[in-house]
C-alpha cells in the first residue's frame, strides 16, 4: 500500500515554512524558545508525547514521539532549530518570508528550517492518514547546531534522552544521502623565538620566520590516505595567525591555527604526529593545543537507511546523490554511540549561511512526500 501524494498538504507546508522563518532564532546569540514553543505546540496538537531540554537558558530542544503499533524499535529523525546570524547584507527582511515563483527567501529557508517544515508536515500526513508505523519514531529538533550541538544534540545523546535504533540528520540539500564526512581536527600551534632588535635580527630567532617555513613545508608534504569515490583529498587550511610585538622587534612569538580535514582510515595520532616532525626541523620551542577533534564517519551505503531513502526519493521519480560531506556535520556523534545515523534534506545547494538566503517550495513538498513514503515503509533489516 502507497501514501497518495495528497496527504502531504502543500498549503499547510507553506505557511509552517512562513512561520518557521519569522520566528528569530539567530546563534549567536541564541535562543530558540520561541521557535521551540511552535514546534511544541504544532506536534501536540496531533497527539504526540512531547519533552523539552534546555542545557542553558532560552536553548530548548524539542523531542516528541510518534508511538508505532509495534514497540522496540525506534526511529530519529532530527533537524536543528537554530540559524546563523543574518549579517547586513539582505535585500529584504531575513525574518519576513518572500515568496518569488518556486522560491521562499527567508533566514533558515535552506538551513535547517526548510527541512524542519518539511518534516513537520510529513508527521502531520502520517497522522491524519491514521496509518501505524511498524516503530516508534522520534522526533528532536535541536539547538546550538551552528555553534557545535554542545547545548543540543551532544547531551541529548551523552545523557541518553535519545536513545534510537538508527538516524537520519535532516540536514542537507538537494536530496543528498551522505554516507561519509570527512574528519576534523582544529589546534593552534604556538612557536616561541627570541627578542632582539630590528635592526640586529641575526642576534634573535624569529618566531614569524619559523612560522613561516613550517606552513610552507605542511602545505608542500603529502599525507599518505586510501582515496574515499565520495571526498576530496585530504586539506590543511591556515586559518588564523598572529605574532610579533613591533615592526622593528624581532618576533619571538607566533601563533597559527590549522584546520585539518582528514578521511574516514586515516589517524589524527598519525597526523599530530606528522605536524609535530614537521615543526621540530625547524624549532623544538613550540607547543600545540588541540581545541577540537571530530572523527570522520562512514556508513555501508546497502545499509537499510541509505536504501529505504532512495526508494522513497525513486518512488517520486527524483534522483538520490549519494555521496559525502567535506564539513563536518552531527551524523559523527551517532558513530559515538554506534547508532546508524546518514543524512539528507531538501535545501538549495548554494544557499546555507548567505545573504538572501532561499530554498525551493517544490522540494520542500517533495521532501514531505519523502519522508511520508521512507517512514511507512521503513524496514530495519
Amino acid at each position: 500500500m502507497k501514501f497518495a501524494r495528497s496527504m502531504v498538504n502543500k498549503k499547510r507546508l507553506k505557511q509552517t515554512i512562513k512561520k518557521l522563518i519569522s520566528l528569530d532564532s539567530q546563534n549567536p546569540p541564541g535562543d530558540e524558545e520561541k521557535i521551540s514553543a511552535f514546534v511544541s505546540d504544532y506536534l501536540k496538537t496531533l497527539g504526540l508525547e512531547i519533552k523539552t531540554y534546555a542545557f542553558s537558558d532560552k536553548r530548548i530542544n524539542v523531542l516528541a514521539i510518534l508511538k508505532g503499533r509495534k514497540h522496540g524499535k525506534s526511529l530519529l529523525l532530527t533537524p536543528h532549530l537554530d540559524t546563523v546570524p543574518a549579517g547586513k547584507s539582505w535585500k529584504t527582511n531575513p525574518l519576513d518570508a518572500k515568496i518569488i515563483g518556486d522560491r521562499i527567501y527567508g533566514l533558515g529557508a535552506t538551513d535547517c528550517k526548510g527541512n524542519l517544515a518539511s518534516l513537520l508536515e510529513a508527521i502531520n500526513a502520517i497522522v491524519e492518514s491514521g496509518i501505524k508505523l511498524d516503530y516508534d519514531l522520534v522526533f528532536a529538533a535541536t539547538a546550538d547546531e551552528e555553534s557545535g550541538s554542545s547545548l543540543g544534540l551532544i547531551p541529548l545523546l551523552e545523557r541518553k534522552l535519545l536513545k534510537p535504533d538508527a538516524a537520519v540528520v535532516l540536514d542537507a540539500d538537494d536530496f543528498e544521502i551522505v554516507v561519509t564526512q570527512k574528519g576534523l581536527m582544529h589546534l593552534k600551534v604556538y612557536i616561541k623565538g627570541k627578542k632582539a632588535h630590528g635592526a640586529y635580527p641575526w642576534l634573535g630567532v624569529n618566531a614569524i620566520d619559523i612560522a613561516a617555513k613550517v606552513i610552507v613545508d605542511l602545505k608542500k608534504q603529502r599525507v599518505n590516505y586510501k582515496k574515499n569515490k565520495y571526498l576530496r583529498q585530504p586539506t590543511i587550511n591556515v586559518g588564523t595567525i598572529c605574532g610579533g610585538d613591533k615592526v622593528n622587534v624581532v618576533s619571538d612569538w607566533c601563533e597559527f591555527g590549522l584546520d585539518f580535514r582528514f578521511l574516514p582510515g586515516m589517524s589524527e595520532k598519525r597526523l599530530l604526529g606528522y605536524l609535530r616532525k614537521t615543526i621540530s626541523k625547524y624549532t623544538s620551542n613550540f607547543r600545540i593545543e588541540i581545541e577540537g577533534i571530530q572523527a570522520p564517519y562512514s556508513i555501508d551505503s546497502r545499509h537499510p537507511l541509505v536504501k529505504g531513502l532512495a526508494c522513497a526519493m525513486k518512488n517520486f521519480k527524483i534522483t538520490p546523490r549519494i555521496g559525502g560531506s567535506e564539513g563536518a556535520t552531527v551524523i559523527t556523534f551517532f558513530r559515538l554511540k554506534n547508532i546508524p545515523a546518514v543524512a539528507t534534506g531538501f535545501g538549495t545547494e548554494g544557499c546555507a549561511h548567505v545573504a538572501d538566503e532561499y530554498a525551493c517550495l517544490s522540494n520542500l513538498y517533495k521532501g514531505a512526500q519523502v519522508l511520508v513514503s521512507f517512514l511507512k515503509n521503513y524496514k530495519f533489516s
